[in-house]
């Protein structure tokens, strides 16, 4: 995952250089988001046959926590802008299993008292195009290309089962900015694809605040929802997140 985050800054390194005699343009925004995440269903099966279905979420007890994501953008031009996101996620779950569970080859009896751990980092590479541009409404639609460093394990004191996977995943892009004064408005914005292998979806809606001309704070709501029904694995979550964000242009 270094090798990806590297690559990705390597991109917008590039960007920067060729248009280095911007005369002090304002490109660059830079978002920092927080606040809440917490689990709604969370299920898993490795492999997908021949091991038992587990709810991190029902049979185990994920307690919420905080998070962060980093984002970086560039405007190419009034038009065109390229973006990176680093997303790290890791939820912990803790319980006595309800009956016995195969996972990952490891078979846990029923009564075993288990730590679970469900990891889903996210880097990602964004191409968006204004679509719509005026003074108080604008959209944009493009392309993500997506990184995920995923992982769901088990564990007691003398065991431990997991299933990783890195992988690949293009989805598409959706922002909509509506400002209904000078200060307030409206930010919907998503990626998302779906496949007979499975699907994703990152969606947040929140209210922007305009604080100063370089800079607004959001409030609002994101969801990440989506999993793989595959021979390996099957897992499908959803998360829920109460978001807090600062973006500054400069």
């Amino acid at each position: 995952m270094k090798k990806a985050l590297i690559f990705f800054l390597s991109i917008l390194a590039f960007v920067m250089a060729v248009h280095a005699q911007d005369n002090g343009a304002k490109r660059w925004t830079a978002e920092l988001e927080g606040g809440a995440v917490f689990s709604g269903y969370n299920e898993a099966r490795v492999p997908n046959a021949g091991g038992t279905l587990v709810s991190l979420s029902e049979d185990l007890d994920i307690a919420a926590r905080a998070y962060y994501r980093l984002r970086l953008s560039y405007a190419i031009s009034r038009r065109h802008e390229l973006s990176l996101l680093y997303a790290p996620l890791t939820l912990k779950a803790k319980g006595t299993l309800p009956g016995a569970v195969n996972f990952s080859g490891v078979l846990f009896p029923q009564g075993s008292a288990v730590d679970g751990i469900y990891t889903f980092n996210s880097y990602r590479l964004t191409y968006r195009y204004r679509l719509v541009d005026k003074p108080r409404l604008r959209l944009d639609i493009g392309f993500t290309a997506k990184i995920r460093d995923a992982e769901i394990a088990l564990a007691t004191p003398s065991v431990t089962a997991s299933k990783t996977n890195t992988g690949f995943v293009p989805l598409l892009h959706l922002r909509l900015a509506w400002d209904w004064s000078q200060k307030l408005g409206l930010l919907l914005e998503a990626d998302g694809a779906a496949a007979k292998q499975g699907r994703a979806e990152d969606v947040l809606l929140a209210l922007n605040w305009r604080v100063s001309p370089r800079a607004q704070l959001r409030f609002g709501y994101r969801f990440v929802e989506g999993g793989a029904d595959v021979d390996e694995v099957y897992n499908f979550a959803w998360i829920h997140y109460l978001a807090v964000g600062l973006a500054y242009r400069f």
